[in-house]
């Protein structure tokens, strides 16, 4: 028996069976409905392949209502179909009856997908499993099926329908995307070889904190490394004073309360959390750097971290044996404020284990060509921030339930 606290498709018997797989299919897609990254798509290729023997049925969304991209899952369906090298049929529905009676007619090898899952309303409510239960698409969907595999870890962190509302009423367990993510992120936050050093930025300033905080009180990094607003914050916290642009943005993203939680940090973690020692500010586009000691007047945006910074840094994260990245160091996307992050990227592959924390920074892993040379890239970014801060994912507890509810009953 595995010594695991949720069932995986190892331990699940599927050959022959129904299996409900929540995937991960959300993605970038243009006015004309083309997908524009692919790589959700292609993660969950080896769970697909080790279902070959199954009647897969596949549930995801794209987007959320409101947005541009809220469309059909039908250009997804297309994609699954060149990749898993055989046709996953697209079907117009979600629960209604040509949903139920396309799943009763299905043969063994057969994959389906069903429709966008946010297209029906009660999917994106927070509730708990046995809220979920109550509802039509459960009701109408589980006596159709054997088994419920969760795949999707970058929604995991949410208590959706599809995520945990099939976990109370089937046998069910973790998908290979999954399971890797849950291995890979363990590794690095608790099982790495030292030194590990976390690198977080972005502007996902509480999220960040949280994460450091986790990390250095669990003794499961040796050293913080703040970029991007991230940094901002420390370095206000630090009383360097950063001008009042930069303390806007902080105020207008609602993070003035969390320089003082850095301030806290700060004392708590001597030491341990390293900040820029110069920034890049745009004075109209253009890149100029200065040390924090030598902070100009004026209001000048800070959108990266200085060259003596990312020299500094770089060597501490090619010394270290495991490396987590989590959010840009700068405004990446403008090519003069690029170099931090693709610095510290590249300085990354350098480590015996290396991790992009999903979003932004894997995005930026791919654009450069590094995917190869990382040991993983995660799909989730919230989720993502989410686990290594210590918090418990829904998807995961939900699963973790259904382990022992279905070892009891074995």
């Amino acid at each position: 028996m595995t010594t695991r606290d949720y069932l995986t498709i190892d331990d699940l018997d599927v050959g022959g069976k129904t299996v409900l797989v929540r995937v991960d299919l959300n993605t970038p897609m243009d006015t004309d409905d083309n997908i524009l990254d692919d790589m959700r798509i292609k993660s969950h290729i080896p769970t697909l392949k080790d279902l070959e023997g199954s009647k897969v049925v596949l549930m995801a969304h794209q987007s959320r209502a409101g947005k541009k991209d809220f469309t059909t899952m039908k250009p997804h369906s297309q994609l699954l179909s060149k990749y898993l090298g055989k046709d996953v049929k697209y079907i117009d529905d979600i629960f209604g009856t040509y949903a139920r009676s396309s799943i009763s007619s299905m043969e063994n090898g057969d994959v389906i997908l069903l429709e966008n899952v946010r297209f029906y309303s009660e999917e994106s409510l927070e509730r708990s499993s046995s809220d979920h239960v109550t509802t039509h698409l459960v009701r109408k969907l589980s006596p159709l099926l054997d088994v419920f595999l969760n795949d999707a870890f970058a929604v995991s962190h949410r208590s959706h329908l599809s995520v945990v509302g099939f976990t109370e009423v089937l046998p069910s367990g973790a998908g290979r995307v999954m399971e890797k993510e849950i291995n890979s992120l363990d590794r690095g936050i608790k099982g790495g070889e030292r030194p590990c050093i976390f690198v977080l930025g972005g502007a996902k300033v509480d999220d960040s904190l949280k994460v450091a905080e986790n990390v250095l009180s669990n003794g499961g990094a040796d050293k913080v490394l703040v970029t991007g607003v991230v940094a901002n914050v420390v370095l206000a916290a630090s009383g360097v004073d950063i001008g009042k642009v930069n303390m806007d943005f902080i105020d207008s993203q609602g993070y003035t309360d969390q320089i003082e939680k850095a301030k806290q940090m700060l004392q708590k973690f001597n030491g341990k959390i390293g900040i820029p020692q110069d920034v890049a500010f745009s004075d109209d586009g253009e890149r100029i750097e200065v040390r924090v000691s030598e902070l100009p007047d004026g209001n000048l945006p800070i959108n990266d971290i200085g060259l003596e910074t990312i020299v500094a840094f770089a060597e501490e994260i090619k010394n270290s044996n495991t490396v987590i990245l989590n959010g840009p160091a700068g405004i990446s996307e403008l090519e003069p404020f690029a170099l931090g992050t693709h610095e510290i990227i590249k300085a990354a592959i350098y480590s015996s284990y290396s991790i992009a924390g999903g979003g932004h920074i894997s995005a930026e892993v791919r654009n450069l060509g590094y995917e190869d040379d990382f040991s993983h890239l995660s799909t989730g970014g919230g989720a993502c921030i989410d686990y290594l801060a210590g918090e418990k994912l829904a998807g995961i507890e939900a699963l973790k339930l259904s382990a022992s509810r279905y070892r009891l009953n074995r």
